[in-house]
This record gives C-alpha cells, structure tokens and sequence, in this order.
C-alpha cells in the first residue's frame, strides 16, 4: 500500500456524514441481488443500573444488497430507547449543512485550483475530467479536498455505493418511524471543519489518492466495503487506520482521537443508572484501535463487549 492509499479510506470512515449532503454529486445507485447480511462490528458497553450502550460501526455509502442487517442489529436497536449519530439527523436534514460546506470549499482568495496541485496531478485530472464529464472548469474556484471528495463519490457510485443507502441513513430512518428521540455528538461547523482543516498538501495527497484510486478500479474502496461486511475490525485497523495514524499523525488526530475525547463524557452520560439503552451509530474509524472509543471506554472501567454471533474471537475482547 502506498503512501497514496494511506489517506482518503480511513477519511471515510471517520468522516462519511458529510458525504450525505454531497449525494447529489453521485449517481444513483444500481439495485443489487440480496446477500447475506455483513457481520456487524457492534460493541454492547454496560453502564450502572440498566443502562446499556450499543457502539455500531457504520459504512456511510452501501448498496441494497448490504440489507437487512444482522439479527444482533435488529435487536440493538429494539433495545434501545434513542438513537445517537455524529450528526442529528435535523443537522444532516438542514440546508445548512450543504451550505456551509459548499461555503467552506469555495476559494476566496481569487487563485485557482490548479496553483494547488503539482504538474502531474493537475493533468491527471484534466484527462479524468475529460473522460468521466467531471466540470473541471466550475470546479476551478474550489479547494482540492472537496474535488477529492466530488471524485471519490463519483467513483462509489460506479459501485453501487450510495450515501442515501449508508447505515446512518437506515437508522435515522428507523429511529423515526419508531419514535425514539434522536441526537448528534457533533454539530455541523465541527463535522465541516474536520475536512476544510486539512492541510494543503493533506488535499493535494487526497485529490492524488481519488486520481489514483479511478485507475486502478477503485481496489481500496472495494477493499474497504468488502472488509466491512465481513466485520474484518483487525483489517480495518491494521490496514488503513494505522497506517494513516503513522502517516498523518496531525490529521489523523484531529478527525479521530481529538473527536473520540469529546465524544466519551457524552457517551458516559447515556451511561448514567436510569437512561435504559442507547444505539450509537458512528464510523467504524472511531470505534478501532486503542485511540478508539471502545477501548476508551474500557478503560474507564465499563465492562465491554463485542456482540458478534459470526466472530471466531471470544467476546468481550476487541480485535485490532
């Protein structure tokens, strides 16, 4: 794996609510047969009194075959009297948040994206814009990361992988027609800026990594997806989590451990003796590896375990 492909997989799974309000750049994605349901990388944490805590890794972008989930999904979320996300679904349902993230990606300073990126880059993406009808020239006032993203969504499509059909989407769905309240751990100027905040050369290295990626059949985001259904947590975070982490040790802290920290005390509250169940659907990123809020958690003391009827490991221990 090169340094490339170190970068935007793990960007996905730590940042995919924020691919919901660039669906409209994808295309729809195609019916598939039905499959068997993936393996879900689902924690269950046990707090005082009854209350229970259910840390559901999510893909943000899933084809209709990636349906139903698994019976011990189902049977967390009938658990459960809420359901909490990154992002409230209010927040992922408000103009605001396309706005203010089409307001972030736009160039103020009058230069144009090409001074952005080296020689090679820009080329290769003038013959991908020429081959796939990508707007380069529109596109010309805005940041590489959001080209990075327009590219990468673009590709997902050819996949059959569709933001509307991500796990996040299924769940706010359901937890409405169930009537159980539901809530964000962030808001939307903090799920913005954990990509406007990317560095320079953190864009060029995505807008790259997208370029290369298309021509090579997208392998990573197959890669990605396949691991995923298969609840593959010791691939997820061997292969791309921690390689970013080495890679990109600032980014890579500020779009997980930093945005883990936050989010522990407010996991700990639906902790508290009396709060009955809580599903929490959130990038499977977030959930890996000791930077992860599962072992987080398990370090405050709270009794932890993976509930995976497919998983050869015992439960109770988390696989990285």
């Amino acid at each position: 794996m090169t340094m490339l492909k170190r970068l935007a997989a793990p960007l996905l799974l730590a940042t995919g609510l924020l691919l919901g309000s660039a669906a409209a750049m994808a295309a729809p994605a195609t019916a598939a047969a039905a499959a068997s349901a993936p393996v879900p990388l689902l924690w269950k944490v046990t707090g005082p009194g009854d209350s229970q805590l259910y840390l559901l890794g999510s893909f943000h972008l899933l084809r209709a075959d990636d349906y139903p989930v698994a019976p011990e999904v189902d049977q967390a979320f009938a658990a459960s009297r809420r359901v909490v996300f990154e992002l409230s679904p209010q927040d992922m349902q408000s103009p605001d948040l396309t706005r203010k993230m089409l307001q972030a990606a736009m160039r103020t300073d009058g230069s144009e994206l090409k001074r952005d990126l080296d020689a090679a880059t820009w080329t290769r993406l003038q013959d991908y814009a020429r081959a796939n009808n990508l707007p380069l020239a529109q596109l010309q006032g805005m940041k590489p990361w959001f080209v990075g993203l327009t590219i990468t969504l673009s590709q997902f499509a050819k996949m059959g992988l569709d933001p509307a059909l991500g796990l996040d989407r299924h769940f706010m769905t359901r937890a409405a027609d169930a009537g159980k309240p539901t809530s964000g751990l962030e808001d939307i100027d903090t799920q913005v800026a954990v990509l406007s905040g990317m560095s320079t050369q953190e864009q060029q290295q995505m807008v790259a990594e997208a370029l290369e990626q298309a021509g090579q059949a997208d392998a990573d985001g197959r890669k990605l997806h396949d691991a995923w259904r298969r609840g593959d947590d010791k691939l997820l975070w061997n292969a791309m989590a921690a390689e970013m982490r080495g890679a990109y040790p600032q980014l890579y802290k500020r779009i997980n451990t930093d945005r883990n920290d936050a989010w522990v005390p407010k996991l700990e509250q639906q902790l508290k003796a009396g709060q009955g169940g809580t599903l929490v659907v959130v990038g499977t990123l977030h959930l890996l590896g000791e930077d992860g809020v599962v072992e987080k958690l398990r370090a405050k003391g709270y009794q932890v375990e993976r509930i995976c009827s497919a998983c050869t490991k015992p439960k109770g221990r988390s696989r990285r």
